[in-house]
């Protein structure tokens, strides 16, 4: 409920954003009101109806100002307004999520109180940008129509870039081709209907139907306290970096005439770069990414196991220099055990008994999801593991004779890294050994 929420919220900050911009009916914004009837009418069928909805006529009409200053100004925040609120209730009966730590649960909150720590930062927070955009209204220069001129229908002014959170649909507009068809009369402009409606769409969906993927994937409905850190789920990392870098795509490539003017580069060139970046970016983005997970999963599964590096080096009585180890501090160690090793559903079965199995395809699709969602990750150390590990580090290097009198050479004091459970091994004096630190 609360994801649908800032979804709702994140939606209509743009449209308000836009809606704004749109407001002083310079060369400017009306350069983007062009754009958002173009994109309106190129909406198969019935495109024509919402233009004519929304201008009151032939663009540019009489009515947009007015209608887009009732909605500017009342209209959209007053739905903000009631959806601040509802989250903001919601959040005093959830409470706030939190990382994994020492204490903390999916049953109680770990935090500082409401009153009157977190409403003093709240309340601080506030003030700096309320100051911020006071002073921003005194005096800074924002869309001076004086500089941008009236809007004439028929004008636009060169390097005019859309503001940051409606870039990515300039540069999907400007790198589509010019494709349409013509089906029983009527044209579909593809090079408009798939950059402004089709994309956008598909991008808004997938951000807010994520958490319901996962949740029928995984069979996990329940209400959640504790905070995953990225690497933890490196599919779901992956797939928003790679969501990021799209965008990021995209929306230099609404800058193209600018960057082409800027370093001299040739426009089709910028066009052919942004066509082909939006499908190998996000594909680079995502292996690398998914590397960069997992070996950072394997590199804290290695500290729990053989402790820490200390920078500490030791000269064992044959002659070897070793880097001692320590085991992390209790409240590190628990936070690192605390990750969900979440594994992938099993395989579904053709038949049982003979019986062909009649929901296999649908069963088949869930795992197929749930080994892209959960599959190939490393596991954290198990409690045997953990158990040999320690008996492990409460010994110094070179303090131990080896277990199978052949010596170590792992700078732990043991073969492999580990010592055995439940071995136990005549005492022996100190060894000489020196340090360096």
């Amino acid at each position: 409920m609360n994801w649908l929420i800032g979804y709702v919220t994140l939606i209509l900050a743009v449209l308000e954003g836009f809606v704004g911009y749109s407001l002083p009916d310079d060369l400017l914004s009306g350069t983007g009101l062009r754009t958002a009837e173009g994109v309106t009418l190129a909406i198969p069928l019935v495109g024509t109806y919402p233009q004519r909805f929304l201008f009151g006529g032939e663009y540019p009409g009489h009515d947009i100002v007015s209608r887009f200053y009732s909605i500017h100004i009342l209209l959209i925040p007053g739905i903000l307004a009631a959806l601040v609120t509802v989250h903001l209730i919601l959040v005093f009966y959830h409470k706030h999520t939190e990382f994994r730590g020492a204490g903390r649960t999916e049953n109680n909150v770990v935090r500082q109180p409401l009153m009157p720590v977190y409403t003093a930062k709240a309340g601080g927070f506030f003030f700096m940008v309320f100051g911020v955009l006071a002073a921003m209204a005194a005096i800074a220069q924002v869309n001076p129509v004086w500089t941008y001129g009236p809007y004439r229908p028929d004008q636009i002014s060169q390097g005019s870039q859309p503001d940051w959170y409606m870039g990515f649909l300039e540069g999907a507009l400007r790198a589509m081709p010019a494709w349409e068809f013509t089906a029983g009369g009527y044209t579909v402009n593809l090079g408009v209907l798939i950059p402004a409606a089709v994309l956008p769409t598909l991008m808004m969906a997938v951000f807010a139907l994520w958490p319901f993927l996962e949740a029928w994937v995984s069979g996990d409905r329940g209400e959640r306290r504790l905070l995953d850190r990225p690497r933890d789920h490196p599919t779901r990392t992956v797939f928003g970096v790679s969501f990021v870098a799209l965008y990021l795509v995209l929306f230099f490539g609404g800058a193209s005439d600018v960057l082409a003017e800027l370093f001299h580069l040739s426009l089709n060139q910028i066009t052919w770069a942004v066509r082909i970046g939006i499908f190998l970016v996000p594909a680079v983005a995502y292996v690398v990414t998914r590397r960069i997970c997992l070996g950072l999963q394997r590199r804290e599964r290695d500290t729990l196991l053989h402790g820490r590096e200390t920078g500490r080096i030791k000269r064992l009585p044959h002659g070897e220099f070793v880097e001692v180890h320590e085991r992390l501090d209790r409240e590190r160690e628990y936070a690192l055990l605390a990750r969900e090793d979440c594994t992938p559903s099993a395989a579904p079965t053709p038949e049982h008994g003979g019986i062909p199995n009649p929901n296999r395809r649908g069963q088949l699709l869930w795992y197929r999801l749930s080994r892209w969602l959960y599959g190939n990750q490393i596991p954290k150390p198990s409690p045997q593991e953990m158990r040999e590990a320690l008996v492990h580090l409460s010994h110094p290097a070179g303090g131990r004779a080896p277990l199978d009198g052949h010596g170590t050479t792992d700078g732990h004091g043991s073969p492999g890294g580990h010592l055995q459970v439940g071995v136990r091994h005549p005492a022996r004096g100190p060894e000489p050994d020196s340090e360096l630190l």
